[in-house]
């Protein structure tokens, strides 16, 4: 006797859950003595998905920078001025290429010549350069450049053999 309320058999549904994976978010430091313009730097790359810290000068990002360079979660790029008070944005990166820290660094500058940049300190290796006034668009373009170039390709950066050492840096 068969109904027409009989419903055959079907294959249990199955559901297949695919996890993806998304990397932590970059984090990025940036140094610039200019209130608004280090405000206005955040604001657009964590709106772009990166994590941000800032600093109002070289030595607060010198501080920044050696709180964290051995920590899991170090940074991935530092964004700095080059003309700020106290230490400037070439000096620091003196200190950071001293310490041996494979960071990628923009430099962002209105009066150091970009040329002399990367001619008179070629071991600093900055990444990139940003000549102030830059666009929103201008930053975000060389924030990924810079980070897809370097992503799996982060090496030990060192200064000239005669720098001397952290602790004896005179800038």
């Amino acid at each position: 006797m068969t109904s027409e309320n009989t419903t055959q058999a079907r294959e249990p549904a199955v559901t297949v859950l695919q996890c993806q994976t998304q990397p932590p978010p970059r984090r990025i430091l940036v140094v610039e003595d200019e209130p608004d313009i280090r405000r206005l730097n955040a604001e657009v790359l964590e709106c772009s998905g990166y994590k941000v810290d800032t600093a109002e000068d070289g030595i607060a990002g010198w501080k920044a920078l050696h709180a964290v360079s051995r920590a899991p979660d170090s940074y991935d790029l530092l964004i700095t001025d080059h003309e700020m008070p106290g230490l400037t944005g070439l000096a620091l990166v003196k200190k950071v290429r001293a310490a041996r820290m494979a960071l990628p660094v923009i430099m962002a500058t209105g009066a150091l010549p970009v040329r002399d940049l990367f001619t008179r300190y070629p071991w600093i290796q900055p990444a990139a350069a940003l000549v102030k006034p830059y666009s929103i668009e201008q930053l975000l373009r060389t924030v990924e450049t810079v980070l897809r170039t370097v992503t799996g390709s982060r090496k030990q950066i060192a200064p000239p053999p005669n720098w001397p050492s952290v602790d004896g840096l005179q800038l």
